[in-house]
């Protein structure tokens, strides 16, 4: 056999139509079967890609439950497998039946070769797009410290921070919630020098305020009631390692202080005591306020905000990273899968137009949980989109069409140049790269006015 050609596994037993599909077929590699046992045998041997399965097999051709139980059978031993069912012209039903199992699609017979070719090829091209997005979530989740990105607005973010890591500056990662802020923080410190010793996180947020500067200073014995022992705290432990301050938009003013103190002199002082204690920690914060207003308000320290943020990263939310969703989706598919003891194959085409629809306004941890949910309470073979309780009034409308994405796209940056030009058409054609000519006849196109 060709090593260039694609392997296309072909389940009939007709020998009359097997030659007719073998000459179709001749520029794949096409392995033939005519039972059960043997079909097995072979997708174990090549595990080819495409199958085009014909449901009437021996021993009982005229009933059509034999070939679903072998669908079944290969899909559960390769669920990447796309499986075009053949069936004949009075078994719609069955063929309806075999896609809801979770066949890729299905043909009627008599077979037309240029019709029945142009499906397998298009399932050769789906299975080859798949799993260059199973690779390529794989490659991402090897050397990125499980982060799965794919858009080039998430795949900035983590060139900046493999920059930034080896270096001791602080970070201030910003981002709406569930956006991974805390994964990008282990980041930091995983692909840091300090990754040896301990990477200690607290949340800002989650701590009473009187109980706030014990958890981060530690105390004395007899500092206050209760104080029985002397007990460490987070800044102190993290000594030698990373210390990561989420939520640092809701510390206290008069912690802030003592915060701006340690960063000054990389020293504390414990609760009820005297000794000024050196500490080297490497300082990572994050929140979802906008930290900028908070020091306009007086509700943050203009001093600590520049002391914690002098690398600043903004981390996009899910709907602006374009396809991240569904690469971020199938992950924690698999990831659920393992843990439930489940085997769903995927979603479907409703599902993943609605995934890629939704505003997601949890974002990443909202993803996960509408998953997770799914895949425990699903009884189907596939995700599909009622499964993951998506919103309605979240959806946007998301067109495919080349044309209508083009001409968006082209309005929003007429109208953004001939912002940034103040209304002078000569700047902006000069911004957008075109003459003025060719602008005047974009803006009557669109209607944009100046």
């Amino acid at each position: 056999m060709s090593q260039n050609k694609l392997e296309l596994l072909i389940v009939e037993d007709d020998e009359g139509l097997q030659k007719q599909l073998k000459w179709t077929f001749d520029d794949y590699n096409v392995i033939l079967t005519d039972s059960h046992t043997k079909t097995i045998e072979e997708i174990r041997r090549f595990e080819p890609k495409v199958v085009t399965l014909d449901l009437g097999l021996p021993p009982d051709p005229a009933n059509a439950s034999v070939g679903l139980a072998l669908l079944e059978e290969i899909l559960l031993l390769a669920p990447a497998t796309k499986v075009i069912v053949v069936t004949g012209n009075d078994q719609r039903d069955i063929a309806l039946k075999a896609v809801e199992l979770g066949a890729y699609d299905f043909y009627q017979k008599p077979i037309q070769a240029e019709e029945l070719s142009l499906i397998v090829k298009r399932a050769f091209d789906l299975a080859n797009l798949e799993e260059d997005n199973r690779n390529l979530f794989k490659r991402q989740t090897d050397s990125f410290h499980g982060i799965i990105a794919s858009s080039p607005e998430m795949l900035g973010v983590c060139q900046k921070i493999e920059k930034v890591a080896p270096t001791d500056v602080s970070v201030m990662l910003l981002g709406d919630s569930g956006t991974g802020k805390e994964l990008l923080a282990r980041a930091i410190h995983e692909i840091s020098p300090r990754n040896n010793n301990k990477s200690v996180a607290i949340n800002c947020a989650a701590i009473p305020e009187n109980l706030l500067e014990s958890e981060l200073f530690g105390y004395e014995p007899g500092a206050f009631t209760g104080a029985n022992k002397l007990t460490i705290g987070k800044v102190e432990s993290a000594n030698g390692g990373t210390l990561f301050l989420d939520e640092i938009g809701d510390m206290p003013m008069q912690l802030q202080a003592k915060m701006l103190r340690f960063l000054q002199e990389r020293q504390v002082e414990r609760i009820g005591g005297r000794e000024q204690i050196e500490v080297d920690v490497r300082i990572v914060a994050a929140t979802h306020q906008p930290l900028s207003e908070l020091v306009e308000q007086g509700k943050f320290r203009e001093d600590l905000f520049y002391r914690l943020s002098e690398v600043s990263l903004t981390i996009p939310s899910l709907k602006e990273r374009n396809g991240d969703v569904v690469l971020i989706a199938r992950s924690m598919l698999e990831k659920f899968n393992r843990q439930y003891s489940r085997n769903f194959r995927g979603f479907t085409s409703e599902a993943v137009h609605a995934m890629e629809a939704y505003e997601w306004p949890g974002n990443v941890r909202e993803l996960e949980n509408k998953v997770k949910a799914a895949v425990v309470m699903s009884e189907s073979n596939q995700i599909g989109a009622e499964e993951l309780q998506l919103e309605q009034n979240q959806l946007r409308e998301m067109p495919l069409n080349l044309r209508q994405v083009r001409e968006v796209s082209e309005s929003k940056a007429i109208q953004r140049a001939i912002v940034l030009s103040n209304g002078n058409i000569s700047k902006a054609s000069k911004l957008l790269g075109v003459t003025r000519p060719t602008l005047y006849s974009l803006m009557d196109k669109y209607g944009i006015q100046h």
